[in-house]
């Protein structure tokens, strides 16, 4: 992995080895695998496509958002994926990763 950030990626994989961190840590090794090959790419696709291959059994909305955050702190093409990511969120130029697992509830009179 073209990692530019060690010392974070090598801290998230000692700290999480349950299976739920453990999960996230897969998909994001896998993204960031993907990442490598230089291609564009789709964030919630190579998401997805990683959970599938590894066989996770689905990823939760917030292990997504870790997933991208980890991506986005370690990963090369980071700030690209971060962008691509909040994109698709309909948010533009933020500093942070867009949590998925945020719900909007409109109420109507």
């Amino acid at each position: 992995m073209k990692l530019k950030n060690k010392e974070a990626w090598e801290s998230w994989v000692s700290k999480n080895t349950d299976d739920y961190g453990k999960a996230c840590i897969d998909v994001a090794r896998g993204v960031m695998e993907e990442l490598d090959n230089g291609k564009d790419f789709d964030c919630h696709k190579i998401i997805s496509d990683a959970d599938d291959r590894l066989n996770i059994g689905g990823i939760t909305g917030f292990m997504a958002g870790a997933v991208a955050q980890m991506v986005v702190t370690c990963h090369e093409r980071g700030k690209e994926f971060q962008k691509q990511w909040n994109k698709e969120y309909g948010v533009e130029d933020s500093k942070g990763v867009v949590n998925p697992a945020l719900l909007t509830i409109s109420l109507e009179d």
